[in-house]
């Protein structure tokens, strides 16, 4: 424990009354509680739990983990210890919300990352329609982290929750062993140099009080509350460049444009307008972001836990979390959560034979909506398309009697159309939007309104343990055996737009469920005189709507010595589909997005066409029209002749009904104490994977007829079709590889230097079909790191860099490449002794050279913040 001054003492009260009253002051910001620099932290006796669900040495772990402990949390200069995580090995973030970031690991990466699972103290903390955890909404604060544990690469085989690109397990700290009083005040400033947006204020108050109240029981609450502006999403690349080159009609003049964050434009906004022969694509205006979202984010969390200790070595406890935020998250659209509302109840037991926990999620998307939807359905509130398109053509035409060029008229057919439309700031387009956004269903409004709930239970046996300690069987302590099983299912209550029941004879709005079972044996021995290490790891899941699969894992460790390390390991993964893959009913912009599994979508594979063949068969329809320069044949006649000649483009959708994805996984490793002290840690870890059966969406339309001979007449309309974004499998085997390397110095005086890079490749694709999820991963990406808690007597400070190279990506919302970009970001750190109090000075991106980590999302800035932490026991 820190040795610090006594609660009782009226001047450290007053201090920390005075800290509480700092939450909207903007000259002060915060961080972890401080805690003093350790004198020796040796590498060698590191331990982690997350790679083996058994405590072992880091240096003899069969897989790569990543560990960040108290003296790295405290050195780091972003403002939480989540934001830390982009500079850990192997860790790909991207940012889609201030309040909002997602972690992946080795490639494959998107917003929202079902493939990664976080965890919290060993529970799950995602929310539970999404299938992926938002952020850290429902983790911990700063003040209550003990520790992180990051393990890139599968960990299916032990864990079975769809952790088959990485999890992370965030430890909080035990009451029982550090109790007290704690508040922390974070107040910063971000969008600097921003014009469009100005300077805005970022605030966050935290507050921690744990006691032990017997010798047997302790217990904690945390509180934490943030406000800010977020990051402001305004690409304005084309993604319908080409939608009237058939006519000359681009750039600026192009009727059919469609921005990456203007919404209301997309494809199935937009209206084939025929003049003079030629067929124009003609898109509603639509609104930029800004326009449809409030950029004020805001996360009230807070949690209780009831620790029990009946004897030495054993733990019962009993935890609440709750959060309640608004931000923006994004998946194939961006929303606004608001009022968004997640609670968990878990309680575990822990002893050195047996681990158990069970706990339930909630979850409550509150006022939240679809940004698309709310901008398409702003227009068509204003004015349907039918009546829209009729006054753009009136006005069209007069501006082509005036002798006005093409161009000119449709801009002058825009500006009649639009004329009264809602605009932006408006109180009439704020009662509109307020109107829209509880409309729940996405053909006229955008509401998201679910409520579903996880509920989660397992048990670990160590079996090894039990029979040494029963003392019925003399197991060698060379020998290892573990066993472990859980269950899972998840609840909805339909909606009737983003959910349904769908089993037959079932109420459309009652419960559905989804659930699975599973179950682990893991048995180890060590050989050669404890030089090596073998495990073997079996796992089977029964998920409702699946077969039996299993995962096994293979790994060795072989340590000459005790400073240096080889591991090889070889594992299997399956991910299940989620909740929103398997379930979703959702009309969204004229088109339904339905589940994959078969009592969703049964009879829709079998019967539709591609959308991209569609699409390929309507612009060659186009061309052919605008090309035809005859004068005796009518338009009508023109059009027939055109579908009759280009309905070859047409392909009948090949995909079918949901299977699990897969992976394969051979690892290689080597792990060194480089000097005797163990303070200079080296790692090394390579790795190939073969994907099977990702998991995808694909845009297939189905013919209003059965008469397959008339597909192409009823295709050739959008009132002839019904339009489906179905989630599927793609038909590709893919093969990636890469590998990283990290050195760590810590010294007994505070110093802590680091350095990594991380090298993801795509290596091939069998049978491409283009379905599959795009790679989304920078081939190179680097991090530098180098602090000191007593750089000048008792001041701190450091530095960390993390640059990654350009990449290629591949999203529903948008596909291109984005820029490589360099982040650095700085801070110093002033400890006072009485009482304990901590000042911190930082900033993240301190150059403010904006950037953004995914295609579609928002600018990211400079934050520069001041925190103040204080603890008194």
């Amino acid at each position: 424990m820190r040795n610090v001054t006594r609660i009782d003492s009226p001047w450290n009260v007053k201090l920390l009354i005075l800290l509480l009253g700092l939450g909207g002051s903007p000259g002060v910001v915060v961080a972890q509680a401080p805690a003093r620099p350790d004198t020796t932290r040796l590498q060698l006796g590191e331990v982690v739990i997350t790679a083996s669900r058994v405590e072992e040495s880091i240096l003899q772990s069969p897989v790569t983990v990543e560990k960040l402990g108290a003296r790295a949390l405290r050195l780091t200069p972003a403002p939480s210890f989540f934001d830390a995580l982009e500079g850990v090995k192997g860790v790909q973030v991207l940012t889609p919300s201030l309040g909002f970031k997602v972690l992946n690991a080795r490639g494959f990466a998107n917003t929202t990352n079902v493939r990664f699972v976080q965890l919290v103290d060993g529970i799950d903390n995602q929310a539970p329609h999404i299938g992926g955890p938002i952020g850290n909404a429902l983790g911990p604060s700063d003040l209550d982290i003990a520790s992180v544990e990051i393990v890139p690469g599968t960990a299916a085989a032990l864990y079975g929750l769809n952790a088959i690109n990485g999890l992370a397990n965030f430890s909080t700290l035990s009451p029982f062993n550090s109790a007290g009083l704690s508040a922390q005040q974070k107040t910063g400033l971000n969008h600097v140099r921003d014009a469009d947006v100005g300077v805005k204020v970022y605030s966050e108050t935290s507050v921690r009080y744990a006691r032990v109240l017997t010798p047997r029981l302790a217990f904690k609450v945390n509180g934490t509350y943030s406000r800010g502006y977020d990051w402001v999403a305004r690409d304005q690349t084309e993604l319908n460049p080409d939608g009237n080159a058939t006519t000359g009609l681009l750039g600026a003049d192009n009727p059919a444009r469609d921005p990456v964050n203007s919404y209301g434009n997309e494809s199935s906004d937009r209206i084939a307008f025929r003049r003079g022969g030629k067929t124009y694509s003609v898109a509603r205006t639509g609104y930029q972001e800004q326009d449809v979202v409030d950029y004020r984010l805001q996360n009230r969390k807070a949690d209780a836990a009831l620790h029990f200790r009946p004897r030495a070595g054993t733990e019962l406890s009993y935890t609440y979390r709750v959060a309640v935020f608004d931000n923006v998250y994004q998946r194939s659209n961006r929303f606004q959560l608001q009022r968004y509302q997640l609670q968990q109840h878990a309680v575990q037991l822990r002893s050195p034979v047996v681990q158990a926990r069970a706990y339930l999620t909630r979850e409550n998307t509150g006022r939240s909506y679809n940004l698309r939807s709310m901008a398409e359905n702003l227009d068509r509130n204003y004015k349907p398309d039918n009546a829209w398109i009729s006054d753009y053509g009136a006005a069209y035409d007069q501006a082509i009697a005036a002798r006005q060029s093409v161009a000119q008229a449709h801009q002058a057919g825009r500006a009649a159309a639009d004329a009264g439309r809602y605009q932006p700031g408006t109180a009439l387009f704020e009662e509109k939007l307020g109107e829209l956004q509880n409309i729940n269903n996405w053909d006229q409004g955008a509401a998201l309104r679910v409520r579903a709930d996880l509920v989660h239970a397992e048990g670990q046996l160590n079996v090894a343990e039990l029979l040494r300690r029963g003392g019925r069987l003399p197991l060698p302590t060379a020998l290892d055996l573990l066993a472990g099983a859980d269950h899972r299912t998840y609840v909805i209550q339909p909606d009737g737009n983003y959910f349904i029941n769908p089993a037959p004879g079932q109420d459309p709005y009652s419960a559905l469920t989804y659930g699975k079972t599973g179950g682990f044996v893991q048995a180890g021995a060590r050989l050669l005189g404890q030089r090596l290490r073998l495990t073997a790891t079996v796992r089977a899941d029964k998920n409702d709507y699946f077969d039996l699969r299993f995962n096994p894992r293979f790994t060795a460790v072989y340590s000459p010595t005790a400073r240096h390390n080889f591991r090889v390991s070889y594992q299997r993964g399956y991910r299940f589909p989620s909740l929103f893959e398997g379930f979703s009913n959702v009309n969204s912009g004229q088109v339904k997005r339905i589940g994959g599994l078969r009592v969703m979508s049964a009879g829709v594979f079998e019967n539709s066409y591609l959308r991209s063949s569609i699409d390929a068969f309507n612009a060659a329809v186009t061309a052919s029209v605008n090309a035809n320069t005859s004068t005796t044949l009518t338009p009508a006649q023109k059009q027939s002749q055109a579908i009759a000649a280009n309905q070859g483009l047409l392909r009948r959708n090949p995909y079918t009904y949901l299977r699990p994805e897969q992976i394969r996984s051979l690892e290689l490793g080597y792990k060194a104490a480089l000097v005797p002290d163990g303070r200079l840690l080296l790692d090394v870890d390579c790795y190939y994977n073969a994907y099977r059966d990702f998991i995808a969406q694909v845009e297939a339309y189905v013919p209003k007829t059965l008469n397959p001979d008339s597909a192409a007449l009823y295709l050739s309309t959008r009132a002839g079709q019904n339009r489906y974004r179905l989630w599927t499998n793609a038909q590709s085997r893919v093969f990636n590889f890469g590998g990283s390397v990290g050195l760590r110095y810590e010294g007994a005086g505070g110093l802590l230097a680091g350095a990594n890079a991380t090298y993801a490749r795509l290596a091939r694709t069998e049978s491409g079909d283009g379905l599959e999820d795009g790679f989304n991963t920078p081939r190179w990406m680097l991090n530098l790191s180098l602090g000191d808690e007593t750089l000048l007597r008792r001041l701190g400070g450091s530095v960390s860099y993390h640059w990654q190279q350009g990449y290629y990506s591949q999203t529903f919302l948008v596909t291109g490449t984005v820029p490589a970009y360099g982040s650095l970001d700085a801070q110093l750190s002033y400890p006072l002794v009485r009482p304990d109090v901590r000042l911190k000075l930082g900033a993240t991106n301190v150059l403010n050279r904006y950037y953004t980590s995914f295609l579609g999302g928002p600018s990211i800035g400079g934050l520069y913040y001041l925190s103040l932490t204080c603890a008194v026991k």
